[in-house]
């Protein structure tokens, strides 16, 4: 098996990383379009970190941060790649850049009905923190 790249996605990814989601996240978000992930390039050009093998596409992970708060999102592997290890790769790649930035605690955005991922981050050293509520307001009709 070749080696696993990891690396901070430039603009010339995003197309591609649109259409990976579609195969390989979970649920779809309100920023998954150009527009939303070409802001998230051009404000913090390391944020969406990628995983590739022989050139192809095999995972992503989002790890923002805002100079308080660590947050990962978009953690996907591509179905057909799963359990060699990428996802635990992208999470080390996000965890040091938090590290590297100041960051102490990173938190993950988890679907509730998804026990796949459930089972990953855990394994990941993660865990649900049960008195917090998730509050969203759509900002754009």
């Amino acid at each position: 098996m070749t080696e696993l790249r990891i690396r901070a996605a430039g603009p010339e990814d995003l197309d591609t990383v649109l259409a990976f989601w579609k195969t390989a996240a979970e649920g779809t978000s309100i920023s998954d379009d150009r527009d939303g992930v070409e802001r998230l390039v051009a404000r913090d050009p390391e944020a969406l970190i990628l995983a590739e093998r022989n050139g192809e596409l095999v995972g992503t992970v989002i790890a923002g941060f805002d100079g308080w708060r660590c947050h990962l999102y978009r953690l996907a592997v591509h179905p057909d790649h799963r359990r060699r290890g990428i996802a635990t790769a992208l999470l080390a790649a996000a965890e040091e850049r938090f590290t590297t930035l100041g960051g102490r605690r990173g938190d993950a955005m988890v679907l509730r009905d998804n026990e796949r991922a459930h089972h990953a981050w855990r394994a990941a050293g993660y865990g649900p923190q049960e008195q917090w509520v998730r509050w969203v307001k759509p900002l754009t009709d």
